[in-house]
């Protein structure tokens, strides 16, 4: 004869009692005049027939406008002088590209309705070559732009250059995303 201990015996009693028990209920709900409770619904079936609920989504933040890098100080009579798009140049060049043509177009179109006679041009490289090289490549790119400007008919347009090479970076990161932001030329608002 298997003897069990006790706490084993009720082990299996515990697992295997519901089992047997589950059997017995009437389909009917009566059992020989005995009205039988209905058998409760296993986890499985709760959490099927439980109704989904839905998460409302968080709301989408406001849209923030895009900003230049460096907002040029209030003038002289309060009114915030509108930033202008940096002007991309491709590794190691300074020819315009397209987005740089577009770029430069729209900044003329606002120093235009805005009458602003006088801009700094200020042509900056990546982290990449020897800060000599990059200061001469600097000027070619914010001089690109001048000559596109005067192409546009802003020669009443005065335009100082500088070139700060990769010595005064607009973005201080070391990777190739913000190496594209420092091949640029900024426009800066003089008073």
């Amino acid at each position: 004869m298997i003897r069990l201990r006790p706490f084993v015996l009720l082990g299996l009693l515990a697992v295997a009692g519901p089992l047997f028990l589950d059997g017995c209920a009437s389909k009917s709900g009566t059992s020989g005049g005995v009205t039988a409770t209905p058998p409760k619904p296993r986890a499985e079936e709760r959490v099927a027939a439980a109704p989904v609920q839905e998460i409302p989504a968080p709301p989408e933040p406001a849209p923030v406008p895009l900003r230049s890098v460096e907002m040029a100080a209030r003038n002289a009579t309060g009114e915030q002088n509108i930033p202008f798009p940096d002007v991309l140049f491709d590794f190691d060049q300074y020819v315009l590209r397209d987005d740089a043509l577009t770029a430069v177009e729209a900044n003329a179109k606002r120093l235009k309705d805005n009458r602003i006679t006088k801009v700094l041009l200020e042509g900056r490289c990546d982290e990449v070559g020897t800060s000599e090289y990059n200061l001469v490549l600097g000027e070619r790119r914010a001089l690109s732009v001048k000559r596109y400007l005067e192409s546009l008919g802003m020669s009443q347009l005065q335009v100082d250059l500088t070139s700060y090479g990769k010595d005064r970076p607009l973005c201080l990161q070391h990777n190739p995303v913000c190496w594209q932001k420092n091949r640029s030329v900024h426009f800066v608002v003089k008073e």
